[in-house]
């Protein structure tokens, strides 16, 4: 297909992805400054055909964040609490219960379960949590806890990486998110959240997971202070560390929302902008099989856009989603199976509900 393009440095990426060839770092950068986002996200939805066709997949899935008590405060987090704090909680292994039962006769695949670094919980309660679900959900599965959670449950229970990654395995953890790394940056890492592990911590963390047998997303926060350089970096080090471990299930952009946090002075991300990462996403993780456009962040309308610009899954249903709504977000706090399937077809794909593996439930 002859794309007319208006950037003419966009033939030669075109070129490049017709021929199988993997993008450079000068590349990305291209991506990210092109005006020509027409033609960028008519490259970046090539390779989403030609990779899913017509097919936009979505999960039946809850989230359950049992505390925001959380001894990291980072600068871009308007969830956290310190104990005893106004709005501060932490859910008992019966309140988990209770939550699971209240919504037993929905259909959910998948539980995505995070929280804060919350010093008044022992390593038994987090093998507990996990045991709990599994027992009230046997057929759901539990993605849980970021490379930064086990980090700290690591040191907690005083036990290696490796060994605490078996421990939460056989109390049920059958997949990871893949928060924590927000840009892989030591620079940023400083500014905004020094107190949580670097990305050589958490490169090394992702890297055990998936020597593990653990398959685990990856994400990327943009829209504050990193620049276009680091986030093509940040893409790059994903796809290098793909290369050795297979281990990525999907990548998500996740767009920051400073609403509530140190950084409230910083403007919501363009949508210009928001597509410009489901498209880079989609051209420079060329070993990458899925990109999701996480409505929770973009909105449901422009979800539905990135579809056309490399997403090829709208994450799922989300009920009960609490960290990006404490941040200012305006979509909605869940959404219904029949939603998700008419925002997939209104956007002129098919929906295909999938497990958490991509597998489609008949």
């Amino acid at each position: 297909m002859k794309i007319p393009f208006i950037d003419k440095r966009l033939e030669d990426i075109y070129s490049k992805v017709l021929n199988g060839s993997r993008l450079s770092k000068k590349d990305g950068i291209c991506i990210y400054k092109t005006h020509d986002l027409i033609g960028l996200g008519q490259i970046a939805n090539h390779v989403r055909k030609s990779l899913h066709g017509n097919k936009a997949f979505y999960i039946y899935n809850m989230h359950l964040n049992y505390t925001n008590v959380c001894k990291n405060r980072c600068s871009f987090c308007a969830y956290a609490k310190d104990d005893g704090e106004k709005g501060a909680y932490v859910w008992s292994i019966e309140d988990i219960e209770k939550k699971l039962l209240e919504r037993i006769d929905e259909p959910v695949k998948e539980l995505h379960i995070v929280g804060g670094l919350n010093e008044d919980l022992s390593f038994e309660y987090f093998i507990n949590l996990l045991k709990t679900v599994k027992k009230i959900r046997p057929n759901a599965t539990i993605k849980a806890f970021t490379c930064v959670e086990i980090d700290y449950l690591s040191n907690l229970a005083k036990l290696s990486i490796k060994e605490t990654i078996q421990k939460l395995k056989d109390a049920g953890l059958e997949m990871m998110p893949g928060g924590g790394a927000e840009v892989l940056n030591s620079r940023i890492h400083e500014a905004l959240f020094p107190k949580k592990i670097g990305h050589k911590r958490w490169l090394e963390i992702v890297k055990a997971v998936h020597k593990a047998g653990i398959k685990t997303n990856a994400t990327m926060l943009y829209g504050h202070i990193e620049t276009t350089e680091e986030r093509v970096d940040h893409l790059i080090s994903l796809r290098d560390l793909q290369d050795e471990t297979h281990g990525f299930s999907a990548f998500i952009p996740l767009a920051f929302h400073s609403k509530n946090t140190q950084m409230s002075h910083i403007p919501s991300t363009t949508a210009i902008d928001d597509l410009k990462n489901v498209a880079a996403a989609r051209l420079m993780l060329d070993n990458f099989d899925h990109i999701k456009a996480y409505w929770v962040m973009i909105g449901e309308k422009l979800a539905q856009v990135a579809l056309s610009f490399g997403a090829d899954d709208l994450d799922g249903t989300i009920i009960e989603e609490k960290i990006t709504h404490t941040a200012g977000a305006t979509s909605a706090t869940g959404l219904t199976k029949d939603q998700m399937e008419e925002m997939i077809i209104a956007a002129g794909f098919t929906p295909v509900e999938r497990d958490s593996f991509y597998n489609p439930i008949k």
